[in-house]
């Protein structure tokens, strides 16, 4: 997988998944959570080294106050089911966004997950409270509290929730929606950009296949000319 090395999913299309069934919306981040579970340990295989999902932006708190506890409780389970796959598996956690609104419970269960994960040389990015916009903003802030008035692109990057992670080859939306939703702007900037209408829920690892083997069709010139 040439060139391949962070992977980042817009999740999209779990409530009308769910709807289209006559189903609560709920089912459909259920089921895309196992999607999810599904995905990562084939996208490893096929030579990834970070992979970033979307799990809940800045935005989502808009959404109906039940949808919303429903999606924390649920990504909680996750956190819970998957940590020994994680420590078997040489994978790191880490959580990029703004984790104050989690009760102190839930925010220790994480930290400590990131914690006793932190030695792992592959990476799970669950994007949470995010949004690129406030990402930035924060960086910024980070810069001004350390005094720096002239920073170069590596000083701001240090800045952002996702300092650690190398930029993003390949982001693949589903769902059918052409847009980033305020989804990693800064450290997009020279992704491919991979849609499709695929309901993440659907998302198998076919449609992973078919989205690496039109990546490797790309011809990544970076402003250049090749």
């Amino acid at each position: 997988m040439g060139g391949l090395k962070h992977v980042a999913f817009i999740m999209d299309g779990n409530g009308r998944w769910a709807t289209a069934k006559g189903e609560p919306r709920l089912n459909g981040h259920k089921e895309g959570a196992k999607a999810m579970e599904n995905l990562v340990p084939y996208a490893f295989s096929r030579g990834a080294t970070v992979l970033s999902f979307y799990a809940f932006s800045t935005e989502n708190w808009s959404r109906p106050k039940g949808e919303v506890n429903g999606i924390l409780s649920l990504l909680m389970l996750l956190l819970k089911r998957n940590f020994k796959f994680l420590m078997e598996n040489d994978i790191k956690l880490m959580v990029s966004g703004d984790l104050s609104p989690l009760s102190e419970s839930r925010k220790r269960r994480i930290t400590d997950a990131i914690e006793k994960t932190k030695d792992n040389t592959k990476t799970v990015n669950i994007l949470f409270n995010y949004g690129g916009k406030s990402d930035i903003l924060h960086a910024f802030k980070g810069l001004v509290e350390k005094g720096i008035t002239n920073p170069t692109e590596r000083d701001f990057e240090a800045e952002l929730y996702t300092k650690e992670l190398p930029p993003v080859d390949l982001l693949i939306r589903t769902g059918g929606e052409k847009r980033l939703s305020n989804f990693m702007l800064w450290q997009s900037a020279y992704t491919e950009l991979y849609f499709t209408d695929v309901l993440w829920p659907d998302f198998t690892k076919s449609d992973l296949d078919e989205a690496i083997c039109w990546f490797e069709g790309r011809s990544r010139r970076y402003g250049g000319i090749k």
